[in-house]
């Protein structure tokens, strides 16, 4: 069956970027449509290190004006949505053996200039790295750098003692597949057609239009779209060769990144910022109320089609790395789950993965109906990427080129990022069978729709059935109907975390009840 009409705008890839574009589309009233082959954010959207940074080590490559739009980004992000993203402040352990990576800009100039530094990052230079950090993105929410002393802070009660001082400044926290998720919803209440496990199998040219034959399941289809959006992430150059037929303008480096996650390290709700001797570095995360993420790796990935896992050499990284700094030494044992991503960077002709920039390209052809290619970007600048998107093809489209989701809140959001605290108290006074912990998850995940999830419960056999962890038959009912999900890895693993609590058992009971009801 085909759409009667043709759709202003068709997105290819249900990533963050895909739904950031389809958003700010719809919201500028074009007909748009979404199709991804697996499930929202399945791919690299669901594997990152789940922060809204700036990324402080892109300083060393004198990235200014990436780091610049991802800080000033942040805190526009913050305020669209507390309930997913929050201020984090990140501790950094000063040391004599952090070093610069090899072959940066910076450290060339260094080597140059300042040669008996021997690639050491002394003190007085992190901190001017902080300061530009600080104040590059004109920072108004979230608080400063300042200076920690390790032997009375708490924060150096989980490092080893060699450490004496650090620096701490700020990043926000962000729940990656739920941002995601979130993005699209919001926009199929704007009307846009959100169409998950839906695969594009090919796409072509037809007149000042473009003809796109889509599959799910067994049937095949169909629609007709004045524009074209590539967004398929690591799959961007094989969408173009194999179902676009048109020569890539560009290509992307595909880059594995990998986390461990272990039982909780510390008990304060810091990151920790980690730098090797090698002059790379790692985060160490609070995780799901109970956990540590620890991450992440930088290593070349051949085929996006090859699952991305994480290997022997990346899980031994990791270990030494953290075990440089915790007291408390971790091993394989400790490791509870891992995760790995596929980042489809801009290839730049880099020579290292860790050095390809995270900056994004788009692509604009129009020889015929356009067609936009997305390569490269980071979580932090989606939005900014979509409106670039938009500022491309709008004129193409007749349609506004003002950009409008600056602050606006994703569903669950609207509420000032100071009112966070009493909105979680508040859902406890309503519903007080809660556990706090239990408030706190549901907060996070849904923020003011956490009370429609609820609905009039007053005991948790209001709910329905308990599948364990805190998830109820009520809050899979409400993933299903308002958030496209269809399998229980959608909901245990990328709606939630909640894998990390159930047993085998109770997945299983999760996956028939989804399959009794969907």
């Amino acid at each position: 069956m085909s759409r009667p009409d043709p759709y202003d705008l068709f997105i290819i890839g249900g990533g963050i970027n895909g739904c950031g574009i389809v958003r700010d589309a719809a919201g500028r009233g074009l007909s748009v449509g979404l199709a991804e082959m697996g499930d929202l954010a399945q791919a690299t959207s669901s594997s990152s290190t789940k922060l809204f940074h700036g990324g402080l080590r892109y300083l060393e490559y004198f990235e200014l004006r990436l780091v610049r739009a991802a800080l000033a980004e942040r805190e526009v992000l913050l305020q669209a949505m507390p309930h997913i993203s929050w201020p984090m402040r990140f501790v950094l352990p000063l040391h004599r053996d952090m070093r610069f990576e090899t072959d940066t800009p910076a450290s060339r100039l260094l080597t140059l200039f300042m040669p008996w530094l021997k690639g050491r990052r002394p003190n007085w230079m992190i901190r001017l790295g902080l300061f530009l950090y600080d104040h590059l993105g004109g920072r108004k929410i979230l608080p400063g750098t300042c200076a920690l002393d390790l032997s009375t802070d708490p924060a150096g009660k989980p490092l080893q003692d060699r450490f004496a001082k650090a620096y701490e400044y700020s990043d926000c926290w962000v729940d990656d597949a739920r941002l995601v998720v979130l993005n699209a919803r919001d926009t199929a209440a704007r009307g846009a057609d959100i169409m998950p496990r839906t695969k594009v199998v090919a796409a072509r040219r037809d007149g000042d239009l473009w003809r796109i034959a889509l599959q799910a399941g067994d049937g095949t289809r169909d629609v007709m779209a004045r524009a074209l959006v590539n967004a398929a992430g690591p799959w961007v150059s094989e969408t173009l060769a194999d179902i676009v037929h048109v020569d890539s303008p560009a290509a992307i480096r595909l880059v594995r990144g990998s986390h461990i996650v272990t039982r909780r390290l510390f008990d304060h709700d810091k990151c920790y910022f980690f730098q090797g001797g090698d002059g790379r570095i790692i985060f160490a995360i609070p995780y799901e109320q109970d956990f540590t993420l620890i991450g992440t790796t930088d290593a070349d990935h051949a085929d996006p089609d090859t699952p991305a896992r994480i290997s022997d050499a990346e899980t031994d990284y990791l270990l030494d790395f953290a075990n440089g700094y915790f007291k408390t030494r971790l091993g394989r044992d400790d490791i509870v789950w891992t995760y790995s991503g596929v980042r489809p960077l801009f290839d730049d002709g880099a020579g290292k993965a860790q050095s390809a920039t995270r900056d994004y390209v788009l692509k604009l052809d129009q020889a015929g109906a356009p067609l936009l290619s997305v390569f490269g970007g980071k979580i932090t600048t989606y939005r900014r990427l979509a409106e670039k998107a938009m500022e491309r093809l709008s004129p193409l489209l007749g349609t506004s080129t003002q950009g409008w989701t600056a602050g606006v809140a994703l569903p669950g959001g609207d509420l000032p990022v100071g009112q966070v605290a009493a909105r979680k108290a508040a859902l406890l006074a309503r519903y007080p069978f809660l556990t706090e912990k239990w408030a706190e998850r549901l907060f996070r995940a849904y923020g003011t729709e956490a009370e429609q999830v609820l609905g009039n419960a007053e005991t948790p056999a209001d709910l329905g059935q308990d599948f364990g962890g805190t998830l109820s038959e009520a809050e899979l009912r409400w993933l299903m109907s308002h958030e496209f999900a269809c399998t229980a890895e959608d909901v245990l693993w990328r709606r939630s975390k909640l894998g990390l609590r159930l047993n085998a058992d109770q997945v299983a009971a999760v996956a028939a009840w989804i399959k009794a009801h969907g």
